[in-house]
């Protein structure tokens, strides 16, 4: 069995379609076509449902999926010993991150200084909801991912936790809730909310809160980013819980269109972790991103 048609497989089962996978392994359709029957015939069992759009995996073909990335990583791992023999790291670092994570951590320096440092590894950054990415980590697809953690989601990963941030609510000023008291969760149930999609970490632990709590809660808008949370929060249509570190500046509406009011007992916070395959699963270039970072949050400030 070859490293190539494994290879070509799971670029395939990543992308669902031949155009799209042929693109990214540098061959052409038929090439890729070609590699994936000879991968078929060594392992006796069609790989994916011909004739489909998206391309589809049999269930042979989903069974196969995780022990070819983990073929793929080893021999990747296995030539990466032998480069840092040499001192040199070369390959790929795949990155998950939120979308709002530079206004917490300076996750763009940290990529610049590791691109900068390592010019043999090709850097690349995936933004998609947190649960999401956790997945993608447990799974290979991503090498790393700076995102908060789900605990129903961290079997099988290491985790380097980076900061911490409370999740307060966010109203228009003539709210009834405004005033700037700490607001019980209790209090929260007959609201209407503005909420983030239910990948969300901030998504997942409000909605436990509430379960936990006996309480149910309306969600009137769903949005995929914070400024839009915002803004629709700005002009009324509904209250929502975001976290404290949102820099508001940035967004673009009149000052004082919003208040943030504390949580009284929610204990909602909106950590930002750094996540990682455990051991000798952790591919050789997240295993030097982590170190970066370790130094970066353990140097003093202004060195």
């Amino acid at each position: 069995m070859e490293l190539r048609n494994l290879r070509h497989f799971v670029a395939l089962a990543d992308e669902r379609s031949f155009t799209r996978a042929a693109a990214r392994e540098l061959i052409v359709q038929s090439g890729l076509s070609s590699s994936v029957r000879t991968l078929e015939k060594e392992v006796g069992a069609l790989l994916f449902v011909r004739g489909t759009r998206p391309v589809r995996l049999t269930s042979e073909g989903e069974a196969l999926v995780p022990a070819a990335r983990q073929a793929l990583d080893a021999a990747e791992a296995a030539r990466q010993a032998v480069r840092d023999a040499r001192g040199v790291l070369s390959g790929r670092l795949r990155v998950g991150a939120m979308h709002t994570i530079g206004h917490t951590l300076p996750f763009t320096s940290w990529i610049a200084r590791f691109a900068l440092a390592h010019p043999g590894v090709d850097v690349t950054v995936c933004q998609l909801p947190a649960v999401r990415m956790l997945e993608m980590v447990a799974g290979g697809e991503l090498d790393c991912a700076l995102v908060p953690l789900v605990p129903s989601h961290s079997e099988g990963l290491d985790v380097v936790p980076l900061v911490a941030e409370p999740v307060v609510l966010a109203c228009p000023p003539d709210h009834p809730l405004a005033g700037g008291e700490p607001v019980t969760i209790d209090r929260l149930a007959a609201e209407r909310f503005v909420d983030t999609p239910p990948g969300w970490a901030i998504r997942v632990q409000a909605d436990r809160a509430f379960r936990d709590a006996g309480l149910t809660r309306r969600t009137v808008c769903e949005v995929g980013e914070w400024p839009m949370v915002l803004d629709l929060v700005a002009v009324g249509v509904g209250v929502a819980l975001v976290p404290d570190g949102l820099d508001f500046s940035r967004h673009a509406r009149p000052a004082g269109a919003l208040r943030l009011v504390p949580l009284a007992d929610a204990g909602l916070e909106r950590r930002v972790d750094l996540v990682l395959p455990k051991g000798h699963a952790a591919s050789p270039a997240a295993r030097r991103f982590v170190e970066l970072v370790r130094r970066d949050r353990s140097a003093p400030e202004g060195t």
